[in-house]
């Protein structure tokens, strides 16, 4: 899935489509330089899922854990880490429920591997968000959340 996103709003918007498609458990690699809008589009998805909160980007914090209504959703962001095997005592591996992370380059063999991958990038009329499906449960979740989407344009 390629979608061209022509602002903030858009990709929050984006983020908010896959919220009826996301199951309880998935692993999500987000990927894109600095400012390309991979906090926005969680911030979509945190919005479409009910929290009501801020949603900060987890760049110092390198985790941002959320529970909303049954949900276990953490957003990482591994922008600042120093060396991958600062995620062996963050327990990345035994996260459970939602794990969407940013720079997922940056954690080598201590990450799980992807259930999807999101690449997001900076282009004249906007961004652009690429959608692949790594496993048989990311690739239902792609064509589900491509289609919500494509009800939206």
């Amino acid at each position: 899935m390629l979608v061209t996103l022509k602002d903030a709003a858009a990709t929050e918007a984006a983020g908010a489509a896959l919220g009826p498609a996301l199951p309880q458990s998935l692993v999500v690699y987000l990927h894109g330089d600095l400012g390309a809008g991979k906090t926005t589009l969680v911030r979509g998805l945190l919005r479409a899922l009910g929290h009501p909160g801020r949603v900060p980007s987890p760049t110092y914090t390198l985790v941002e854990p959320y529970e909303l209504g049954g949900w276990e959703l953490k957003h990482l962001d591994l922008y600042r880490i120093a060396d991958p095997e600062e995620l062996e005592f963050l327990g990345v591996r035994e996260m459970e429920g939602v794990a969407l992370i940013e720079w997922p380059e940056r954690g080598g063999h201590f990450l799980p591997p992807p259930d999807m991958s999101c690449h997001l990038g900076v282009v004249t009329e906007g961004r652009t968000l690429q959608v692949k499906g790594d496993t048989a449960r990311g690739r239902v979740v792609c064509e589900a959340w491509s289609q919500a989407l494509a009800l939206k344009t």
